[in-house]
């Protein structure tokens, strides 16, 4: 199931093994939990990998990963859906936050529940998704809410193995294994799947929407992983489903050996506001970058007063958008214009609050209560009610009414944008102001009559 190296053993700092993944282990499968199964002090500070894995950390740090305990977003929504609660199922979902947000900390005791004090959290948990948790990795006990079964070692001193895709690595630090799951997308799902855990009703889907799409192909000249495009990801390269994936040729380590490809630890994703809260004006720009290549817009008039918009979703694995569906805003903005430029008609364009008009048109998830009412806390969600999200290689075609007949002169212009949060939930929290969060472009296209 693995090939194990023995390598010798010494106390100095080394200790990134090179790509966020997982191996098939002896462990039972059953295990769904590991809430306090081990001390903190097995756990390896991020800062002790990067003394040789210094390139690597530096792609790590600023990260969504490293960000993911940190994220303000997270932080007070989470705790902000959670106020108020009486229902023991809601409660129960409401809590569970930090099993993939703050992975260390839930299996070593704190904090194991979103109402915990979150800013007494320790060190090493607070570095997020890390690399002596990723690394530690042995197998998956479910395919959500974080399902990663950990054989970590006792700490700096005895640090065990490391897991991850060669299997000629010779570290000094730590003994090495190669894991042939740390290139399988399941590592990714296991965290980027989520399920509601008392209700059941799937929250997030990405490893599913990935796993039923044509990048999971039996064919390994075109299978695509998770990892196939967010750890090819660097700066100017994208490394969409729409753009080229070249190698990433490089050493893990310093002195390592060089290798055709080293798995980048950008973890971009479509996030573009947190890295930036954080000064990771590089993982910033990357995420802009990948969601300018993630679809194509077309539009067309269908008649005197009816545009037609088509949106393609050509570069994302997974559907758009993915991630917490009924959160993720990705929008059509249409705007008419005279000779003047003065507006003659529009939809989807933010008001003075940064929030969207209720007409706008979406592409997103609706949940419910169970009684087919729409709900926007997740810890309420007892159904789906609707989800218009655009699959992979798939289109979407919408059209809309300009209420008005274009003249000589005049210029439609159609945008897809896109922002990770809606406006409307940040302006409700209490405390300090958040965001306006960035809202990007994704596509645009423009009609001059």
């Amino acid at each position: 199931m693995y090939k194990k190296q023995r390598i010798r053993v010494a106390p100095i700092c080394c200790g990134f093994v090179f790509l966020c993944a997982l191996l098939v282990w002896a462990v039972p499968v059953g295990a769904a939990s590991q809430e306090n199964s081990f001390k903190l002090d097995q756990f390896i500070d991020p800062e002790t990998c990067g003394a040789c894995h210094d390139e690597i950390m530096a792609q790590w740090e600023g990260s969504l990963h490293n960000l993911s305990h940190k994220d303000p977003i997270y932080t007070r929504v989470a705790k902000f859906f959670r106020e108020g609660l009486t229902d023991a199922g809601h409660i129960e979902e409401a809590e569970s936050c930090v099993k993939c947000h703050t992975p260390v900390g839930f299996v070593t005791g704190f904090p194991t529940k979103v109402s915990d004090d979150l800013s007494k959290t320790p060190h090493v948990p607070a570095q997020g998704i890390q690399c002596d948790y990723c690394h530690v990795a042995v197998d998956v006990s479910r395919m959500y809410n974080n399902g990663l079964v950990l054989s970590p070692g006792q700490g700096e001193y005895d640090p065990g193995v490391k897991y991850g895709p060669f299997d000629d690595a010779e570290p000094e630090f730590h003994d090495a294994a190669f894991s042939k799951l740390h290139t399988d997308s399941k590592i990714c799902g296991t965290c980027h799947d989520v399920k509601h855990v008392a209700f059941g009703t799937d929250l997030e889907t990405t490893y599913t929407e990935w796993k039923n799409s044509p990048y999971n192909s039996p064919d390994p000249e075109t299978h695509v992983s998770c990892q196939g495009c967010h750890m090819y990801q660097r700066p100017g390269v994208p490394a969409t489903g729409s753009t080229p994936r070249p190698k990433n040729p490089g050493s893990a380590a310093a002195g390592a050996k060089q290798r055709p490809h080293i798995f980048t630890h950008n973890f971009v994703g479509a996030n573009s506001g947190v890295p930036a809260m954080f000064d990771a004006e590089d993982k910033s720009a990357m995420a802009v970058e990948r969601l300018k290549h993630a679809a194509d817009l077309f539009l067309v008039m269908t008649d005197a007063r009816t545009a037609r918009v088509v949106v393609t979703n050509t570069g994302a694995g997974h559907s758009l958008p993915t991630g917490l569906g009924d959160l993720r805003q990705v929008w059509i903005e249409v705007v008419l214009t005279d000779s003047a430029g003065k507006t003659v008609f529009q939809t989807g364009v933010p008001d003075n609050n940064n929030e969207l008009p209720e007409n706008t048109v979406m592409f997103k998830v609706t949940l419910g209560d169970g009684l087919g009412n729409p709900v926007i806390n997740m810890a309420k969600a007892k159904e789906i009610l609707s989800d218009t999200r655009i699959p992979v290689g798939k289109s979407a075609v919408r059209l809309f009414n300009l209420k008005a007949t274009p003249q000589k002169g005049y210029t439609l212009t159609a945008r897809l944008m896109y922002r990770s949060m809606p406006q409307k939930i940040l302006n409700q929290l209490p405390g300090p102001a958040l965001g306006p969060l960035p809202v990007v472009e994704m596509a645009a296209v423009q009609k001059t009559f």
